[in-house]
């Protein structure tokens, strides 16, 4: 049995993943703002809210944890004409959330791991992350290539150990964050860059998840795999 962690599983790639690690055989404790059931409530915006939601889920999950899956995210717009104070705010939330809060749970995951014979990390990235994003998503764009090389770096420092690091690197996904930003920026155009013909489904990268999580090879450790139909191609 394996004991997961997945950040921001109410919704979106995190409920899809949510569902298809526990169709595997795994143990999941998830991860939102609110907490219900077998999800922790945590605000990943908040400083030490990483280490308050790994205890939180270790105690969840008897003292052990195998994978941790960071998911969560935002993905909110700021220009470079807006306010300073609004400039400042969202580069704050969205490096909180988006780098800050993963790197303190995989800081707690390595060191957990070290005492149990290894373990695994796998990080959503984002396409983002290699080939930029939009004129008011700078920030995003930052922090994803962060987490990348987040990644890149725990993969390097700690393979000897069996402490595996993967990241994932989706383009747009259908669902609603993505929905609501397709129609804002023309639809049509944006598809036009997807050699695919669609955007992925939330299922596609849950699956992806899913294998980096309970079965790729170890010497993958340290690759990031894309998932956007080719929009973007290494």
């Amino acid at each position: 049995m394996t004991n997961i962690l997945l950040t921001g599983s109410t919704r979106g790639i995190g409920a899809a993943a949510f569902e298809t690690l526990i169709a595997a055989g795994a143990t999941v404790v998830g991860h939102g703002t609110q907490p219900r059931g077998d999800v922790v409530g945590v605000d990943l915006s908040q400083p030490g809210a990483g280490d308050q939601l790994w205890e939180a889920a270790l105690e969840q999950l008897g003292g052990r944890i195998d994978v941790l899956v960071n998911n969560a995210g935002v993905f909110e717009p700021v220009a470079v004409d807006d306010s300073d104070a609004e400039w400042r705010e969202v580069w704050a939330r969205s490096h909180a959330i988006n780098l800050q809060a993963p790197a303190d749970l995989c800081r707690r995951a390595v060191q957990h791991f070290q005492g149990q014979g290894g373990g695994r990390i796998v990080n959503i990235a984002s396409r983002a992350g290699h080939r930029g994003d939009s004129p008011a998503h700078w920030h995003y764009a930052a922090a994803k290539a962060g987490l990348i090389a987040l990644t890149k770096t725990i993969a390097r420092a700690y393979s000897h150990e069996n402490i595996l690091a993967f990241a994932v690197a989706p383009g747009f996904v259908m669902t609603g964050m993505a929905e609501d930003y397709l129609s804002s920026r023309g639809g049509d155009k944006l598809l036009a860059d997807i050699p695919l013909g669609r955007v992925a489904t939330p299922d596609e990268v849950a699956e992806t998840i899913r294998w980096l999580a309970l079965d790729a090879p170890p010497s993958l450790t340290g690759a990031t795999l894309d998932v956007n139909g080719a929009s973007y191609v290494r």
